[in-house]
Parts: C-alpha cells; structure tokens; sequence
C-alpha cells in the first residue's frame, strides 16, 4: 500500500490533481510500454467523500485545460438495459429468481466483451477527452468485475490515461502477482498491468 493511501483526503486530493494536470501523466511518461491505465484505490468508508474529490477533480481539471470524460459503470449498465428493453424485465423478476441466477442473468445481457466494452467505446469516440474517469465499480459487483473490464478495455483505451477508482486495494505479492481486492475483502481477480496512481511521481 502506498503510504499516501492512508493520508487525509485533503492530501490525495493535491496529489491527484498535481498528477493529472501534469504533462508527465498526459503524454503518458514514466510507465514504459504499457496501456496507461491507473488505479486509484480507497477505503469503501470513504466512497461519499470519493464521489465528492472526483467531482472536484473534473471541476478543476477543466479550469486547467483538461478535460475528463467520466463513465459511471452502475450508470452505464443501467442504461445499456433500458436501451435493450429489458431493465423493466429484470425489476420484475429480481424478488422471484435465486441470487446466482440474477448475476447469471445480467452477466449474459451485459458481457464485458460483447456490450460492455463496445458501449464504452463509442463514448470515447463521441467525446473531446483527455483523461477517462471509471467508477461505480463497488455497485456494479458481481455481475462486472473490474479486471474484464480492465482486460477487454485494453486494446481500445491506450491512447489516453485511465483513472479507475476502485473501492479496495490493488495489491502487488511477489507471490500471487497484482490483485485488485474489492472492499479490500473481495479478490476481484488478477490484474498486474495498472499502476497505483498514489505511486505515480508528478
């Protein structure tokens, strides 16, 4: 864990912005050849204040010049539902199927690869962008996990950098690899291709 992960809000909240303000985050410096994707992780407790530091980061990044486009996950399936005419569907059978048959049931109409991804990007076509927010991540679980996300975006987010802000911890083991482990309980599998944004120097 980074030790800036256990500093005050207010403390991140300057580290983040100084980074993705910066040139060296922008034009992608300091991370070799890999896909520009950074995770920022935080304790679930800290999710109203999260949501709060991530709009204020939008509002200020702006006045700066750069602009985000932010993608909401919970959002995003909520409305790739309507868009298919089955959101009022799955309201009415949600009280009368079991738990593993709901996430079965979402996990099919909103596979990562197949909707999910495409959806995503074509709002990064459709948008004037210099960095992509994700969130919504906790409340998305289980039927989208954060690593398929993360996998099946690689190949179509590389231009830009990539900011998911996850409610966890992204760790690195020289024994079990990275993992990002969701409410810092939850192994939501192996990921090892994101930095830890805490870590990234301005």
């Amino acid at each position: 864990m980074s030790s800036l992960e256990t500093k005050p809000l207010s403390e991140r909240f300057e580290h983040l912005l100084s980074v993705m303000s910066g040139n060296r985050f922008l034009q992608k410096q300091g991370i070799g050849n890999e896909v520009p994707f950074f995770i920022c992780p935080y304790q679930p407790k800290d999710s109203m204040e999260m949501e709060q530091i991530q709009k204020q980061l939008i509002k200020q990044l702006h006045q700066k010049g750069v602009h985000v486009l932010e993608i909401n996950l919970y959002d995003l399936t909520i409305e790739l539902l309507q868009e298919r005419d089955i959101f009022e569907q799955i309201l009415e059978v949600e009280s009368s199927v079991s738990k593993e048959e709901l996430k079965e049931l979402l996990q099919n109409v909103l596979d990562s690869a197949e909707h999910l991804i495409p959806a995503i990007s074509k709002k990064l076509q459709d948008s004037e962008f210099h960095i992509l927010f994700l969130s919504g991540v906790g409340e998305v679980f289980p039927y989208i996990r954060s690593h398929n996300v993360l996998n099946n975006l690689q190949s179509r987010a590389k231009d830009k950098p990539t900011v998911m802000f996850f409610p966890g911890k992204y760790t690195h083991s020289l024994e079990s690899g990275a993992s990002l482990d969701l409410f810092g309980l939850l192994q939501d599998d192996k990921y090892y291709r994101a930095f830890n944004i805490y870590e990234y120097k301005v």
